[in-house]
């Protein structure tokens, strides 16, 4: 039996144009910080996939609502027991989004919680939203009864890899192999 992840994990960026020169000391712009206190963590909603469908097109270039209403139909409205399609409300607005689930036994690994798609809305990127959103999940693959979570993510994702070090995850105890198929 072979058993195929598909990953997508990201966050937003977003590029800022180049300082003018002054005589002042320079000042980093910054965005407007969400009051954490603000910030809640949900089930997503049908009405909260346009929000999805903007912040995931922000950061790959394409829109993808059909995409966005599979993954609804399978991990959001409650979904299967397991299965985790949370959004971070702020100011009655999406601002980032995170979807999970439990699996077992694939690859010989015990039950253990897998992130699979996260991402935060430029402006909210910096205030704490990620975080809150992972520590969510966490809590939800705990009430699920497993103790471990996982991800995959490219190489290159450094800023997403940053994140979840910076969270406590590190390299597993698996190793993910590929090849491609040619016809």
């Amino acid at each position: 039996m072979i058993f195929v992840i598909l990953c997508e994990t990201t966050i937003v960026t977003t590029a800022t144009a180049p300082a003018k020169r002054s005589r002042a000391p320079a000042r980093r712009a910054r965005p407007p910080r969400a009051d954490a206190d603000a910030v809640t963590t949900r089930p997503a909603r049908r009405g909260d996939l346009p929000h999805v469908v903007a912040i995931d097109a922000a950061v790959t270039g394409i829109a993808k609502p059909s995409y966005w209403q599979s993954v609804f139909r399978r991990y959001g409205n409650g979904g299967q027991a397991g299965r985790q399609f949370l959004v971070a409300d702020a100011g009655g607005r999406v601002r980032g989004f995170i979807i999970g689930e439990v699996r077992d036994w694939e690859f010989g690994s015990p039950p253990c919680g897998w992130v699979f798609a996260i991402d935060v809305e430029p402006d909210y990127r910096l205030a704490g939203v990620g975080a809150r959103l992972l520590a969510a999940i966490c809590a939800g693959f705990r009430r699920a009864g497993v103790t471990k979570v996982r991800t995959l993510l490219a190489r290159e994702n450094t800023l997403v890899l940053s994140f979840f070090r910076s969270q406590g995850m590190m390299a597993g105890p698996f190793i993910p192999l590929e090849m491609d198929l040619e016809s």
